[in-house]
């Protein structure tokens, strides 16, 4: 399994993303499975990959939680069960990581 962490430079979500989505990771026994911050620094290059906005995270390539593609430098806003957030929690995580897998 590859995990990637789609963002660009000086998104204020990439930490909190990347917590989310290391906790989800070692909450479902795949703690040797890396978390790769991959960044994003023009529109060429988010044209290019699968990404949603910042921040991104990828499972084999694939949108954990898919949606239109980002041809620019932009942010992403996820639903979350307490409001919008710019990062999916640690529990949306692990269920699109079950998905996933399946």
């Amino acid at each position: 399994m590859k995990v990637e962490l789609l963002h660009i430079v000086d998104c204020p979500n990439t930490a909190v993303a990347e917590e989310h989505a290391r906790a989800a990771l070692d909450a479902l026994g795949l703690a040797d499975v890396p978390v790769e911050l991959v960044t994003i620094r023009t529109e060429a290059e988010a044209a290019d990959a699968p990404f949603g906005g910042s921040p991104t995270i990828l499972v084999d390539g694939v949108d954990l939680f898919p949606t239109a593609p980002v041809r620019s430098l932009a942010c992403r806003v996820y639903a979350t069960g307490s409001g919008y957030a710019g990062a999916p929690t640690q529990e949306q995580i692990e269920a699109a990581l079950r998905g996933a897998s399946r």
